[in-house]
């Protein structure tokens, strides 16, 4: 059954688009994006890991309890001994199947033990398969809330659940959106809105709610699960989405060719690593063997445009390569 999406509170006047957040142009602003290596092997992290910087990494769909989940967890592990991020984002369907205390133990617990024992902190979004109890769970941070809100350093996060976008939710995501004073704004939240899935694809009604708010108040990125795949989508009205369900599922071949799709991943599980420096986010997409499969930076307006104003027109710049599982990088749309 489709989950109930309101839009009475988003009509009328006050939504015309916002100015542009990023400009994209090769070695100067933008996205600087380049897909995995020629020749396939593992990588070393290369985050910049600047002082005073925000670094976290990102899961969806992760919660099998399956072997590779454990094997994506010690992955992560490795490359938090490198990158030392601090809490990690969860995407959604953070528990298939039950939601007994032996599923939080095998599905969360053990998974991901070595970094819960560092103090890493986990913040949870919820999936179509996730229980409404799991807000209560205190490893997910949520509170008791299906929404919620945390600042980092200069970047505020924005936690939506998708299942169900009511009037309510509309409503406080538009006053937490206009009373914002960060630098960065991330939201994240299940259904993508944009997606290149075979399986799912994107959630257009989901979009027709979200999308005039994220650029309404200058929303710089998006990320979701639930399409069992890696993609990052060309920069859509200067707002920069990701998809990464593929933490513990994995639709092998489950990725279409589409138009909106940068670089795209379908081949094995992966995670993906961030940090927030200044005026530049960087990010990694790492798979389960420890493979770099895509990577780049987004700069932020202010800098990419120099403080100038009007912000240049968006392009991109990304390695092609033939690596089996990821797409050519295509150039945004204006």
């Amino acid at each position: 059954m489709r989950r109930p999406i309101f839009t009475a509170i988003l009509l009328g006047a006050g939504m015309a688009l916002a100015a542009a957040l990023f400009v994209i142009c090769p070695a100067a602003a933008g996205i600087e994006a380049q897909a995995v290596r020629p020749n396939g092997g593992p990588q070393a992290t290369t985050l910049p890991l600047k002082p005073n910087s925000v670094r976290f990494a990102v899961i969806g769909d992760s919660g099998t309890g399956s072997p590779v989940q454990y094997e994506l967890g010690q992955e992560m592990q490795k490359v938090h001994q490198t990158s030392d991020f601090g809490f990690v984002i969860m995407l959604g369907d953070n528990l298939y199947g039950g939601h007994s205390a032996g599923d939080f133990e095998s599905k969360f617990e053990r998974p991901y033990k070595p970094l819960l024992d560092e103090g890493v902190q986990f913040y949870a979004t919820l999936g179509n398969h996730d229980n409404a109890n799991e807000t209560s769970y205190a490893r997910f941070n949520m509170n008791g809330k299906r929404y919620y809100t945390f600042t980092r350093g200069n970047v505020e996060f924005f936690v939506l659940d998708s299942n169900y976008m009511n009037g309510p939710q509309l409503e406080w995501l538009r006053d937490e959106l206009q009373k914002s004073t960060t630098e960065w704004k991330i939201a994240y939240f299940h259904h993508p809105i944009y997606s290149g899935g075979k399986r799912h694809g994107a959630d257009t009604d989901l979009r027709a709610v979200l999308e005039p708010l994220f650029k309404k108040y200058k929303v710089n990125v998006v990320l979701s699960g639930h399409d069992h795949v890696y993609e990052r989508i060309v920069p859509q009205s200067n707002i920069v989405y990701f998809v990464l369900g593929n933490s513990g599922q994995l639709r092998s071949g489950g990725l279409e060719k589409e138009a909106e799709e940068a670089a795209g991943f379908d081949t094995d599980r992966c995670f993906m690593v961030m940090e927030v420096a200044g005026s530049e986010l960087y990010f990694q997409t790492i798979s389960r063997t420890g493979t770099i499969v895509d990577s780049g930076v987004v700069k932020h307006q202010s800098e990419a445009a120099g403080g100038a104003g009007a912000p240049a027109e968006p392009a991109v710049k990304a390695a092609n390569n033939n690596h089996q599982g990821v797409t050519s990088p295509k150039q945004p749309q204006q």
